[in-house]
């Protein structure tokens, strides 16, 4: 007979952080699909990010918390370009695709549905499966970042904007001054629904620069 697992400190944490979280049961009352829908739509409420018409590619997408904020605030006058690893549950707006944006693959599906044309945000929640060993942990998450960098200074519109997930420590500075050079705005986000404890931010860039730009000094807000 199959033992039941012990429970552990750590995890009983978890829960009861997560089943406490005012967040997690606000989302369930309006009906997102996790609590990362409030991180979107309070930066999108100081930075007026969306607006209907908008084309938006949404990396690292499922479940679809952020989806559902950009085709809402949209009031489904546009599109969203979805990928994750995981499945994304269809929703009106929303063409997804589960897949593996390191692989050719899914670009190519991007690609596809761009057909040349140019996006207006580009949005990067994406995170790598953690192994456990911090400095490997933070350097595979900042490749998804350099990735995702560089889909948005090819793909979007001379007034487009990229908010991508960032954490800080090693690598943070680095991949600062790789936005530096790619837009004229770069500023950091940290969202009330980011829990405290946790080094998570948000760089937004805004408009992105030609190649021959010349970078300007980023505007740091206070979190």
């Amino acid at each position: 007979m199959a033992q039941k697992p012990k429970r552990t400190k750590s995890g009983s944490a978890w829960m009861h952080e997560h089943v406490t979280d005012p967040y997690v049961k606000k989302a369930q009352q309006d009906g997102y699909r996790s609590r990362a829908a409030y991180k979107l739509l309070e930066i999108d409420k100081r930075d007026h990010l969306l607006r209907p018409g908008m084309t938006v590619v949404d990396l690292g997408a499922a479940p679809g918390s952020w989806c559902q904020v950009a085709v809402r605030k949209m009031k489904r006058q546009g599109r969203v370009l979805a990928i994750d690893l995981l499945p994304i549950a269809a929703m009106p707006g929303v063409e997804s695709l589960e897949g593996d944006f390191t692989e050719p693959a899914a670009l190519a599906w991007l690609e596809e549905k761009l057909q040349h044309g140019r996006v207006d945000l580009v949005l990067s929640d994406m995170a790598p499966n953690i192994s456990g060993v911090m400095l490997r942990d933070q350097a595979r998450h900042y490749e998804l970042c350099e990735l995702a960098l560089e889909f948005a200074a090819d793909w979007l519109k001379p007034d487009g904007a990229f908010l991508v997930k960032v954490f800080q420590g090693v690598g943070f500075e680095d991949f600062r001054t790789r936005m530096r050079q790619a837009f004229e705005q770069v500023q950091i986000r940290k969202p009330d629904a980011s829990r405290d404890r946790s080094t998570e931010v948000y760089l937004l860039g805004r408009r992105p620069l030609a190649a021959s730009g010349a970078a300007q000094p980023d505007s740091v807000a206070s979190p």
